[in-house]
């Protein structure tokens, strides 16, 4: 049995649904913690994703559904508080009597500055991380420097997680898709604002996200993620027992589909079609999705459409999640699709006291 040192994972990320008022600082709370990134949606309409993070600071989003640069929202997040976050008045977070779901993740304590250093091929650029070494996710905001490399160079990166990222989500400051790449990927990519399929070819020789290492990972020389002085956010993350789990699965095509083993209770999951395109980013919770073998509430990060019901039910269970539709935006007969996912509870926490099974709903 493979025990989880972290306990209560809701301390780490945790979804927060609430109703919106219209008004000004409007204060959620109930969150469990200060977040560091926050990805809101309003459930009732087709008003566009909504992100805000520390590093860009209050004031300042990001949409998942669109290649566009950062804006300026006032009237958006105003404020990271100590047990949530306040609101302006923008309908996309705050729509007086929308339902509106948001997800939560929490990065460290401080930030850490790093200075440009060395030249040409594997020089670092100038960053600054908010690394949490026990959740392992480090939020990095740095610097492109592309003007120092060639075609097949790369430049490093620092995330402060001290191993091996598995999963990186990059967004340049400027319009540029998100790029989504895994530990496993080489120099392949997912864009997470479109439905197009894992692909690396045409990039061989720019080496958007190449190899990585235990303290940093290579961007290479591709504007969408080291355009010399453009600025980028990246949300890096490695696997922690008990807590999340980065990887693919392969779809049945039957609606008994297939059973993915994450090693928890999951409280999120999102699942990308990865071997063809023209699927969505389909996003699941434990707060929508409070019944396990229904047709369960989806939303999709690539789109703004509300909150779902059709096609893509999915079952959260003690140990992992099984699909049970045969739709191809999660289970297409031999398709590969890629997840990640997030615990409520660890399948067994500790092996002393605290060592209890999680259960499923």
């Amino acid at each position: 049995m493979a025990y989880s040192s972290i306990v209560k994972p809701s301390v780490y990320f945790n979804t927060k649904l609430f109703t919106g008022n219209g008004t000004d600082n409007h204060a959620i709370t109930g969150v469990g913690f200060k977040p560091d990134w926050i990805w809101a949606k309003n459930r009732d309409n087709t008003d566009a994703h909504h992100t805000a993070n520390v590093l860009n600071g209050a004031g300042y989003r990001f949409r998942t559904n669109t290649d566009g640069a950062l804006g300026t929202q006032a009237d958006g997040v105003k404020s990271f508080d100590s047990d949530g976050f306040t609101l302006g008045t923008t309908g996309s977070i705050n729509g007086n009597g929308n339902g509106i779901v948001s997800w939560n993740w929490k990065a460290g304590s401080s930030n850490t500055v790093v200075s440009a250093s060395g030249s040409g091929n594997n020089a670092y650029n100038a960053c600054t991380h908010r690394a949490n070494t026990t959740s392992g996710f480090s939020i990095v905001k740095y610097t492109g420097r592309n003007s120092d490399i060639s075609n097949g160079d790369n430049t490093r990166v620092t995330h402060g997680l001290g191993v091996k990222p598995d999963f990186i989500i990059t967004k340049a400051l400027n319009v540029n898709n998100w790029i989504v790449q895994g530990k496993n990927y080489n120099d392949a990519n997912l864009h997470l604002n479109t439905t197009d399929q894992l692909s690396g070819a045409e990039y061989v020789g720019d080496n958007r996200h190449a190899s990585i290492g235990d303290t940093y990972f290579n961007v290479g020389n591709d504007n969408m993620v080291n355009q010399n002085g453009v600025e980028y956010i990246s949300y890096v993350f490695i696997e922690r027992t008990g807590f999340s789990r980065f990887g693919s699965y392969t779809g049945n095509g039957n609606a008994d589909g297939t059973f993915v083993y994450t090693g928890f209770k999951p409280a999120w999951v999102m699942v990308k079609l990865s071997s063809a395109a023209n699927e969505n980013w389909a996003v699941f919770d434990n707060k929508r999705n409070t019944f396990n073998t229904t047709t369960v509430q989806r939303i999709r990060a690539n789109d703004t459409q509300a909150d779902s019901t059709s096609n893509s039910e999915v079952a959260l269970l003690s140990n992992g999640f099984k699909v049970h539709d045969s739709d191809a935006e999660i289970n297409g007969s031999g398709n590969t699709y890629i997840f990640m996912a997030f615990a409520e509870n660890p399948l067994v926490a500790n092996s002393g006291t605290d060592g209890v099974p999680a259960t499923a709903r």
